[in-house]
């Protein structure tokens, strides 16, 4: 049976999901709560939770509203039309477990594009007002855990039902079905992928358009934007063009390649990310912090070095695979150690391991920068709450667990040549300490 099945145990998909349905929405109503209606303090809806109990929880909950639905409804649609018409190049994406190679067309820079010039034009020219949707915020997220669920019971029946290709199948329990996925490439038809359009389409570019509604949102309060909401929107956006810039490279990571299309993955994307990825912006609406030129300059600077660098650990790694290793590392021929493997058909396949360059620094040393520059999109809100810094926490928690989940599989495709790997890159994350 796929990967999936083998690497988490029913005892950890129990506890993991058990958890994840019962303290991840709640997490997300009081997070959204406490950035617009409790000023962003912690102690204040621990407070508010104290004296009201779980009937405090219910009342704080909003329901999903029609408009809710439909702002949804229209932004789905709208990035699933420009994903299947916009053209974009012919893309292979890494050869599966079962031996298909998904086919992609990398459309994503161009649906960025698209996407903000609508959403700003609809804003400029008065057709449609963004802070509609920083008001009903609440409903959105309440409609989205809603949505979210059954999604996924959709993905689950169709993964029974009709699966995209042979890189799907059940391990008899509905529970790891529905968690973990089914599938590890779901189409609709031939052309729409919906990991794509999960992942991509609908949860990073959410993210986009919220970072910028909440600039408009305190423009529109305060008549002006603060320079620590701009610091922020900044490096937001150009974290996200670099992901689509990028996107292809994306189709090659665990994520796409390797975790099937679950709860687990298309929760976290449709939910998760326009929530707790855009709560640093959320927080600054109501908080406008004046940085002074000197300092916000400083955050700025910092934080596009930091994007910069995890797009060149990307870059290296990509170059290096497209040439078979022909090609200068920071000047020098690459090292690199030549891997063999055994697929699951039993055929012999190698693999080359990059060992120089930022990858010789660390294993996962592209982690390091990333962590770094959500840091420096969330320091703007300056530290009189911990909240805005709680997507950092995740994130780094998220990143090492996701070497580590990665550093397994390795060391089981490729045995003693990821020891090899390991005695030349011993740190796994940041050098010199993990």
């Amino acid at each position: 049976m796929g990967e999936s099945k083998t690497v988490h145990s029913a005892l950890v998909t129990y506890t993991s999901m058990i958890s994840l349905l019962t303290l991840c929405p709640p997490f997300v109503i009081l997070l959204w709560y406490t950035m617009v209606h409790a000023d962003g303090s912690v102690l204040q809806t621990f407070e508010y939770l104290k004296q009201h109990g779980l009937q405090g929880l219910k009342d704080i909950w909003p329901a999903p509203s029609p408009i809710a639905w439909k702002l949804i409804a229209c932004f789905g649609a709208f990035e699933a039309i420009i994903q299947l018409a916009l053209p974009g190049k012919r893309v292979e994406g890494p050869i599966s477990p079962n031996g298909n190679i998904p086919v992609y067309k990398a459309n994503g820079l161009q649906a960025y594009a698209v996407t903000l010039v609508t959403y700003l034009s609809l804003w400029w020219f008065g057709i449609f007002n963004p802070v509609i949707v920083y008001d009903h915020l609440g409903e959105i997220y309440s409609a989205l855990v809603m949505g979210s669920l059954v999604f996924c019971l959709l993905l689950y029946l169709k993964g029974h039902v009709a699966p995209s290709s042979s890189d799907s199948g059940s391990s008899g329990n509905f529970i790891i079905d529905f968690y973990w996925g089914m599938e590890l490439y779901p189409r609709i038809g031939k052309h729409f992928d919906i990991k794509v359009f999960t992942n991509c389409r609908f949860g990073m570019m959410s993210w986009a358009v919220l970072a910028v509604t909440y600039c408009i949102k305190q423009y529109e309060t305060n008549g002006r934007v603060s320079d620590s909401m701009l610091v922020n929107t900044v490096l937001m956006l150009v974290y996200i063009t670099k992901f689509f810039w990028w996107e292809a490279g994306y189709w090659c990571t665990m994520d796409i390649a390797h975790d099937r299309a679950g709860f687990y993955i298309c929760w976290g994307c449709l939910v998760w990310v326009p929530s707790i990825y855009t709560s640093p912006g959320m927080y600054l609406v109501n908080h406008p912090v004046n940085l002074g030129t000197q300092l916000a300059l400083f955050i700025l600077v910092s934080g596009l070095l930091c994007i910069y660098i995890n797009y060149d650990c990307d870059r290296q790694r990509q170059e290096f695979r497209r040439t078979n290793g022909k090609c200068l590392i920071w000047g020098k021929a690459p090292s690199k150690i030549v891997a063999s493997y055994r697929t699951e058909k039993g055929e012999t396949k190698t693999s080359l391991l990059l060992t120089s360059g930022w990858w010789g620094v660390s294993r996962h040393f592209h982690y390091v920068p990333e962590i770094l520059a959500a840091f420096f999109w969330s320091v703007p809100a300056l530290f009189n709450h911990f909240l805005p810094y709680f997507y950092v926490l995740f994130l780094t928690i998220l990143l090492f667990d996701r070497a580590k989940r990665d550093d397994d599989r390795c060391a089981s495709k490729y045995g003693k040549y990821w020891k090899m790997y390991c005695n030349k890159v011993p740190y796994r994350v940041i050098p010199g300490i993990h």
